[in-house]
C-alpha cells in the first residue's frame, strides 16, 4: 500500500510524526504538509502566489500553503503515482460538527477524496497531545480493518479520544453534530494602538445526542463518520424548481 500523509498542524508536529511512524510498516508512505500551523484553513488554495516545496532532513515534504494545497501539488506535481490512500493528522484537538466546514485536516483529505482516492481525515478528542502515539496505534489499526470494507472513494472524518491504547476498543459509526454559533470576536489593540480582532472560540454543542461524533467521543468512543461534497440541499431543490417555473 501507499499512502500519502498531511496535516495542518504543519510538517514539524507531533501528530503528523506519530502518524508517520505507526504506518510507515504497513506502507510506503509519503510525507507532504504545510510548512507551519495552518488549522482552519479550510479547502482553500493558494492562486495569488506561486508555491515551493522543500525537503527536510527526515525526508518530509513542506510547503508554504494550505493542507490542500499540499495534497494537491503531491497528487499533480510531487508524486509519480498514485497514492491508494490519502491520510490526514492526526490533528491536534477535535474536528466534530460544525468544525469539519472549518478544518485543514480534514480539507487535506478531502482534496484527495476529490481525486477519487480513499481518504481518512485523523484527530484526537482534545488538545495537548496526551496518548498521541496510542492514537497513531489505533489508527494504523483502523486503516488495516477497514481499508478494504467500503465502496469507494469514500471520505471519512475519524475523532480518537486522548486514551491508552488499551482503552482504545469502541469504534463507532457517527453522524455530524452540531454547535451553537461561536462566541464573539475578541478585541485587542496592536502595539501601535490600531483595534484588532481575534477569531473567538467555537460555540457550545447544541446537537450532541447519541449517535453524533461528540456524543461518542465524549463517552470514551472512537468516532467514524462518512462525508460526502455535495452540497445540494435537496430538500429544498424542489421548492425552487416550483418557484421558478
Amino acid at each position: 500500500m501507499r499512502i500519502l500523509i498531511s496535516n495542518d498542524d504543519g510538517y514539524l508536529a507531533p501528530g503528523i510524526n506519530a502518524l508517520a511512524n505507526a504506518l510507515a510498516p504497513i506502507a510506503d508512505i509519503v510525507v507532504v504538509a504545510p510548512d507551519s500551523n495552518r488549522s482552519g484553513a479550510s479547502n482553500s488554495l493558494s492562486l495569488d502566489r506561486p508555491l515551493s516545496v522543500q525537503r527536510a532532513a527526515n525526508g518530509f515534504y513542506f510547503v508554504n500553503g494550505t493542507p490542500t494545497d499540499c495534497v494537491h501539488v503531491a497528487l499533480t506535481g510531487v508524486l509519480d503515482y498514485r497514492p491508494d490512500l490519502v491520510v490526514s493528522g492526526i490533528n491536534n484537538g477535535p474536528n466534530m460538527g460544525d468544525d469539519t466546514l472549518y478544518s485543514g485536516t480534514v480539507a487535506a483529505a478531502t482534496e484527495g477524496y476529490l481525486f477519487g482516492i480513499p481518504a481518512i481525515a485523523f484527530s484526537q478528542g482534545t488538545f495537548g497531545w496526551e496518548h498521541i502515539d496510542d492514537a497513531a496505534r489505533h489508527a494504523r489499526d483502523l486503516i488495516e480493518r477497514y481499508y478494504d470494507t467500503l465502496p469507494r472513494p469514500y471520505l471519512l472524518n475519524v475523532n480518537i479520544p486522548n486514551r491508552p491504547y488499551a482503552h482504545l476498543t469502541e469504534v463507532v459509526a457517527t453522524r455530524l453534530g452540531k454547535r451553537h454559533q461561536s462566541e464573539p470576536v475578541i478585541r485587542s489593540q496592536d502595539p501601535r494602538g490600531k483595534e484588532i480582532f481575534w477569531i473567538g472560540p467555537p460555540g457550545a454543542t447544541k446537537d450532541a445526542g447519541e449517535g453524533t461524533d461528540f456524543f461518542a467521543c465524549a463517552h470514551g468512543r472512537t468516532s467514524i463518520t462518512p462525508l460526502q461534497v455535495d452540497l445540494t440541499h435537496k430538500s429544498q431543490l424542489a421548492a425552487l424548481e416550483k418557484a421558478l417555473a
